[in-house]
């Protein structure tokens, strides 16, 4: 039987809130005919209205009392259905949650769940498609997991549910919608946060990825594979608490790193993870360290241009084969290309 990414955070969702009376969600849209991308449907009828709450649209409000309950004891997951959206709320989160274990020398702490989603898609456009991770992982105090397979979305939240302190978990979009079988959920194997796994082993390559993004390295790197480029993929899953160790670990064996990031480039996550490495292995590469991502430019609407702006299979592709120098085969943009520049796969067709 197959689960989608959907469904596996749906039983996590349920799960809890059956075990634990103090355990609550609350978020614009939870008790929508949707439920969120499918992620919250059938739990205000099974638990009611005061361990399903529907929010106000007032972000900073809604975030504010879930900081709230946090020190008062419960244990939320607050959801807005849009990272843009949550923009609002970064008050709540960057001055009070992430300080607030600090600044009470550990007595106190809050242990809230942020489910940011995101992604692009349809045209959606600048305010509503942005990958701002890097923000949330520059401030002390908050943790930033980005699952990137439907098998592992569940054990992820579950660890983020768990954490005694503030999680920002940034769910992109197009993840609700791959499936995964049953039998190789992790929803009761825990994953550690801050503990990296290597989704495709290779020697000529490291090619670092986080959240949607290790989809598309996959799809690169499984290509390369059949024609000769063997590289190895880094799945951060968490980008703070970052597994450093084991991406060094793999440039030592490869000599050769590619970071891909859904962000803009400049002052982006992923030049965060090239400088480490530029700092320690820089004796060890063979070649210059190259970052995959989006220009600095808000992204555009029109579907005439989106194709150009998005980080694909194929920029991956081609970038590992530059940093290689080697030639790339005549078959490379059409096997990786989907049909539609601005929708993943055709199995893909919507939250809505």
């Amino acid at each position: 039987m197959q689960v989608n990414g959907a469904s596996e955070i749906l039983r996590v969702l349920d799960r809890n809130l059956s075990s634990n009376p103090k355990f609550l969600i609350a978020g614009l849209g939870v008790t929508d005919p949707k439920g969120v991308f499918g992620t919250t449907l059938g739990l205000v009828d099974k638990y009611g209205p005061q361990r399903v709450l529907e929010t106000p649209t007032s972000e900073n409000a809604m975030t504010g009392v879930g900081v709230g309950l946090a020190i008062s004891g419960y244990r939320p997951v607050m959801i807005h259905q849009r990272l843009d959206f949550f923009l609002l709320a970064m008050d709540q989160v960057v001055n009070s949650a992430a300080k607030w274990h600090f600044m009470f020398g550990g007595q106190q702490s809050v242990p809230l769940t942020i489910r940011l989603i995101t992604g692009r898609g349809w045209g959606q456009g600048p305010t509503h498609s942005q990958n701002l991770h890097s923000w949330f992982a520059h401030i002390p105090g908050l943790k930033v997991v980005m699952p990137s397979f439907a098998s592992e979305v569940a054990a992820l939240l579950q660890a983020s549910i768990d954490d005694p302190n503030p999680v920002i978990f940034i769910e992109d979009r197009w993840i609700h919608n791959l499936n995964t079988e049953a039998q190789d959920s992790r929803i009761d194997r825990p994953i550690e946060l801050g503990q990296a796994a290597v989704s495709h082993v290779g020697s000529d390559i490291t090619v670092v990825a986080s959240g949607y993004m290790t989809i598309e390295a996959l799809k690169a790197v499984s290509y390369l594979s059949k024609r000769g480029v063997s590289a190895e993929l880094i799945d951060l899953r968490t980008i703070k608490p970052l597994d450093l160790n084991s991406i060094l670990n793999s440039v030592q064996k490869t000599k050769n790193l590619i970071v891909v990031d859904a962000g803009n480039e400049i002052a982006s996550f992923g030049k965060e993870i090239i400088a480490n490495v530029a700092i320690q292995k820089h004796l060890v590469l063979r070649n210059a360290p190259q970052l995959v991502s989006l220009p600095d430019v808000p992204e555009p609407t029109s579907y005439g241009v989106i194709g150009d702006y998005r980080v694909s299979a194929t920029r991956i592709a081609l970038s590992i084969l530059e940093t290689l120098s080697i030639n790339p085969p005549e078959d490379l943009i059409a096997s990786l290309t989907p049909p539609k520049e601005d929708v993943p796969d055709s199995a893909f067709t919507g939250p809505f």
